[in-house]
């Protein structure tokens, strides 16, 4: 059997268990989707959004990418974020990182990771700015975690610069902004920002949907 075919057996397994305690379980997800979280997580296969919340199929929406960045030419990020708050019109969203990323790791790098190295270049952006705090810890693996939280941070802080939330904001006070890293030693998410409407950003990254150009 190639090693491909055991996740179709498992598929048929999972359903038939679900089939077993809830013969109405399929028909019930087939439905229209209702989440009230949207997810923005790294692509490290060690962090599934749905098992590490300990929610079910529906309850949160997700995308991921390496290293979970909100970045403003991301026309992929943008659309499911768009997608998220306008059509689903989630309550909360949720940056989550996670310490040992290896993505970040290799931000903290000077070899050439070919195309890689564009998408790196805005980790490296939150390093450049954290600079001083990071390089106090003593080792790699503690300036690694450091970055880790400033880049789930400044990716909050991204997403609150974008006029998707902003207009949302200003139309009906939501959603909230949420900045996690998760702990692959222990199982346990960390809570370490969290704004809303009435966050006070620059001036220069604000929105007046009144002047709006057309374009």
């Amino acid at each position: 059997m190639e090693i491909y075919e055991k996740l179709l057996l498992e598929n048929k397994a999972w359903a038939a268990d679900k089939l077993s305690t809830d013969p109405k379980y399929f028909i019930r997800q087939s439905g229209e989707q209702h989440p009230d979280y949207f997810w923005i997580g790294c692509s490290d296969s060690r962090v599934p959004a749905n098992e590490v919340t300990n929610t079910s199929p529906g309850e949160i929406f997700v995308h991921r990418n390496v290293a979970n960045l909100v970045v403003h030419t991301d026309l992929n990020l943008l659309s499911v974020l768009q997608f998220a708050v306008e059509v689903l019109q989630v309550k909360h969203i949720i940056v989550c990182g996670h310490y040992g990323c290896g993505g970040v790791k290799s931000a903290l790098d000077q070899f050439s990771h070919g195309l890689l190295n564009k998408w790196l270049r805005n980790i490296k952006d939150v390093y450049r700015i954290h600079r001083d705090e990071i390089d106090k810890q003593p080792n790699l693996e503690l300036k690694t975690n450091k970055l880790v939280e400033f880049n789930v941070m400044e990716q909050v802080m991204n997403l609150a610069k974008t006029s998707i939330v902003q207009y949302a904001w200003n139309k009906k006070q939501s959603p909230v902004l949420h900045g996690w890293v998760y702990h692959l030693d222990d199982g346990i998410l960390r809570d370490l920002i969290k704004i809303d409407h009435t966050y006070q950003m620059d001036e220069i990254y604000k929105f007046d949907f009144s002047k709006q150009e057309e374009i």
